[in-house]
């Protein structure tokens, strides 16, 4: 059977809306914090309260395609089966029907919906153990339907089993997964070597106690099946990349470096991780809840799934930033944009960010492959030195962390990029080191403690505080450039909420000025600029034009903070080390403080 994408989701949806389901549509990509993941990695997430008691408002019977990201195999990324989005097909039973009706629903949908030959399927089923009970039922259930028995198999808790691993009083229960070969026309396929899995039904029969389960009064069914996984199956392929999910962005691709997909095996991985990492970065920035790419949570995987796109379209030769716009307009006008229409509105703002931080990276990348390049030769030159002099000298085959930290800090390479580059030269990289490192540039970065309060305002030494006092010099250097060089600081308060800024400025400033002021700050945060410490004598910082408003604070060596060319402040820290953690900045409010004295309001988003 043939089927495009958009077929499948509409298939889906109205096959469990003709069995009494409403669709409750897709929630954000990112994770709310209730769930404790970062993002929504199984369709079922979203729905955890209500599996786990609370009545919902749309009822019993739920159906939906729910947007996934996962991202704990980035590296696998590259081969034909693997992706950091995909989307999953569910509908569930909250205390209404079970296995009877689940059962027989799975079977119809794929042998009557999808053409599947039911002789042919494979299942398999929970075998039991000292806690629950063989789950004879559903195998019955399976057989009555006409699945053979020699096609049912037995397996243990660690595969047919779904439980919230360290709780107890929740649901959990056996799963019935389902099976199909790959290659329909084989003869005799072995399972499960010649068998792809394409979903399964969790049936929550049981509450978790302290000593072992319990039967639970209401039952759940919990289905997921993936949506790519089935296209391609459906469609007779082998290559994930060949469905019209990805057919028009690996063409585009193919277009702009004039490379073949099918002919270039280099440049057929280099196109998958293009293609799979600019569709992920167009959903998240798209998401209700879209973010952007930075150096902390969330924007930290986002930032490390761009750079690492970029690095593949230098690969294959062409101009990053063009070329990742390129591919998300193919995602938001043919694939997306019609199930996801928040895809459309947000497309110029998405495209905008996408060449934001392919430049941002692409002005720090030339120079950061070359110092890669030279701790490379740095080892090779050691291990060929140390083997003239020594015989039984074990060649080094690792980069310092120290020299990984410099990458990540200089040059903006997440440390991921430089596992996997190293990787690729048979080098691994010292983790511990790295850390290390991270952590002696945050003591350093924070300098005294005491003098950072007196001279930040901090009430609190929090990384949100943190954050914030590095945000007051972005703010102070904004004001100079867009209402006068003569504005100072004049005063500061900063909790974990949102910081306070006075400064000298004789009349209120204009809803274009505080909205210009905004703009600008969240520029440089954008830039991802380097905050660099350095201490040096109270002469060389006012030689070097750094601000100082408290001078009779300052010793003879003071401690300084430069962000580019932009911001040059004396101050006792701390700081963070890039821009790019801060956020999105807002100012809420600018008054009066005193005469000739203003007051800002402002909060990181």
């Amino acid at each position: 059977m043939k089927i495009t994408s958009k077929q499948l989701r509409e298939s889906w949806l109205k096959f469990y809306e003709g069995k009494g389901h409403v669709n409750v549509g897709a929630v954000s990509l990112i994770g709310d914090g209730t769930t404790g993941v970062m993002f929504n990695v199984a369709g079922m997430q979203p729905l955890m309260p209500y599996l786990l008691g609370k009545p919902h408002p749309l009822g019993r019977r739920l159906c939906n395609v729910q947007g996934c990201v996962r991202t704990v195999d980035i590296e696998s990324v590259g081969d034909a089966s693997h992706f950091t989005f995909f989307e999953m097909m569910g509908n569930w039973s909250l205390g209404d029907y079970f296995k009877k009706e689940k059962t027989a629903w799975t079977y119809e949908l794929l042998t009557k919906v999808y053409g599947l030959d039911g002789s042919k399927l494979c299942s398999t089923v929970f075998e039991g153990n000292e806690s629950a009970p063989r789950d004879e039922e559903t195998a019955t259930l399976l057989q009555s339907l006409g699945i053979a028995p020699e096609h049912i198999f037995y397996l243990p808790k660690s595969d047919n089993w779904w439980e919230l691993e360290g709780t107890v009083g929740t649901p959990c229960g056996p799963d019935n997964e389902w099976f199909y070969p790959i290659d329909p026309d084989k003869k005799d396929p072995v399972f499960p070597d010649d068998y792809v899995e394409i979903g399964n039904d969790v049936y929550m029969q049981y509450r978790k106690t302290e000593t072992g389960y319990v039967p639970l009064e209401n039952k759940n069914v919990d289905t997921g099946f993936g949506l790519d996984r089935m296209l391609l199956f459906l469609n007779g392929l082998h290559d994930g990349y060949k469905t019209d999910l990805f057919a028009g962005a690996i063409a585009r691709l193919e277009e702009l470096t004039g490379k073949s997909y099918d002919v270039d095996e280099g440049a057929r991985k280099a196109m998958r991780i293009v293609a799979d990492h600019t569709r992920t970065t167009v959903m998240l920035i798209g998401d209700v809840n879209g973010i952007l790419p930075s150096n902390t949570g969330a924007g930290y995987i986002l930032r490390r799934l761009m750079r690492r796109a970029i690095r593949y379209c230098r690969q294959l030769g062409v101009e990053p930033a063009a070329t990742m716009r390129a591919v998300a307009e193919v995602f938001i006008g043919e694939v997306y944009g019609e199930a996801y229409p928040l895809l459309i509105q947000k497309k110029d703002y998405i495209l905008d960010e996408i060449g934001k931080e392919a430049e941002r990276f692409e002005t720090m990348l030339e120079k950061g492959m070359a110092e890669f390049e030279k701790c490379v030769a740095g080892i090779a030159r050691k291990n060929a030195f140390m083997a003239q002099s020594d015989p039984a000298y074990v060649p080094e085959t690792v980069i310092g962390g120290k020299q990984a930290f410099r990458l990540y800090d200089t040059y903006g390479f997440p440390l991921e990029l430089t596992e996997e580059m190293a990787a690729e030269r048979g080098l691994a990289v010292d983790k511990a080191g790295f850390d290390a490192a991270f952590r002696e540039h945050q003591e350093k970065s924070r300098g005294d403690v005491h003098a950072g309060e007196a001279k930040g305002g901090l009430e609190s030494h929090s990384q949100q505080a943190v954050r914030y006092h590095t945000a007051t010099h972005l703010l102070n250097a904004a004001l100079k450039a867009v209402l006068s060089p003569d504005v100072n600081q004049k005063g500061s308060n900063i909790t974990d909420e949102r910081m306070r800024f006075d400064f000298n400025f004789p009349r209120a400033m204009t809803p274009e000025e505080v909205k210009a002021v905004e703009d600008l700050v969240n520029q440089k945060i954008g830039e991802d600029i380097p905050v660099v410490y350095k201490e040096m004598s109270l002469d060389e910082a006012r030689a070097e034009h750094f601000v100082g408003v408290f001078d009779s604070k300052y010793g003879d060596v003071v401690k300084t903070y430069s962000i580019g060319d932009f911001s040059k402040e004396m101050c006792g820290g701390p700081h963070v080390a890039h821009t790019g953690e801060l956020g999105h900045f807002k100012i809420v409010k600018e008054q009066s403080s005193s005469a000739g004295v203003r007051r800002i309001k402002a909060v990181l988003e």
